[in-house]
């Protein structure tokens, strides 16, 4: 069975336009600089060569990777989420019980997470934690770092897609 990748409009559309990338500009530019690389003859001690050909497998390894991801892409439209309760999109503000501190984060797929932008994946121990809560819950995440507490502040939709 396929596992199935949440992912939202715009971070499909992120991810298409890296593969484009790849595949049209970095592709032929490292195909161009291994040439060059062999024209400056011993490829044994070429350390030009073998970091062209280093960047080559990346390239390629990544361009898998993302068409893999692209194929098994459940593309969800966050702008049109409920708010009632949490689910993938929705952007939520949560209390920690701990420090007091509120934190705002907008729960999306693996491939678009960044904590550091407020978002989070709806797979990691938080996001799995926050699905289904209304305002006004509690959320308890069994995380690397320990057990922590929040309570659901609010829910709103996101204004992207």
């Amino acid at each position: 069975m396929i596992q199935r990748i949440p992912m939202s409009k715009a971070g499909n559309r992120k991810l298409r336009e890296e593969l484009i990338r790849l595949e049209r500009v970095e592709r032929g530019e490292v195909v161009k600089s291994i040439e060059t690389a062999r024209e400056h003859g011993d490829l044994k001690e070429n350390a030009e060569y073998h970091a062209a050909k280093d960047r080559q497998g990346h390239i390629e390894g990544r361009i898998i990777e993302l068409k893999d991801k692209l194929a098994r892409a459940e593309i969800i439209d966050c702008s049109k989420v409920g708010t009632e309760r949490i689910f993938f999109g929705t952007i939520v503000k949560l209390l920690d019980i701990d420090t007091d501190e509120e934190v705002t984060y907008q729960l999306l797929g693996p491939e678009e997470s960044d904590v550091k932008n407020g978002s989070i994946s709806v797979l990691s121990p938080l996001g799995k934690s926050m699905i289904g809560k209304e305002a006004g819950d509690e959320v308890v995440a069994k995380t690397p770092g320990g057990t922590r507490e929040f309570e659901v502040i609010d829910i709103r939709q996101s204004e992207f897609s």
